[in-house]
């Protein structure tokens, strides 16, 4: 089992910042690979940043360029920084892990762009 808790979501204006933060616990020695999601209202959830294992990163057009997926592995968090924040960015954004073909989810943070 992982536990994800996700932090640092809030109410910003276009144009501005953020990170999020996702404190892994529990059985974290055998995660395959971790990432961040996002669901707006009334669409799907979707992928936003993705990075494996081995490091190989991945990132949703949308995002490319504008945010950052890291991790810090002593710390045992995965981390997104999101710059040049659009309106078009407001939604729940999910911490994800892959475990074994498991998969795991945070509770979410809510992320709201203003214009």
């Amino acid at each position: 089992q992982v536990q994800l808790v996700e932090s640092g979501g809030g109410l910003v204006q276009a144009g501005g910042s953020l990170r999020l933060s996702c404190a892994a616990s529990g059985s974290i020695f055998s995660i395959n690979g971790m990432g961040w999601y996002r669901q707006a209202p009334g669409k799907l959830r979707d992928v936003v940043a993705r990075i494996t294992s081995g490091g190989s990163i991945y990132y949703a057009a949308s995002v490319k360029g504008r945010f950052t997926i890291s991790r810090d592995n002593a710390k045992n968090t995965l981390y997104l920084q999101m710059n040049s924040l659009k309106p078009d960015d407001t939604a729940v954004y999910y911490c994800h892990a892959l475990q074994g073909g498991n998969n795991y989810w945070g509770q979410g943070t809510q992320v709201t762009v203003s214009s």
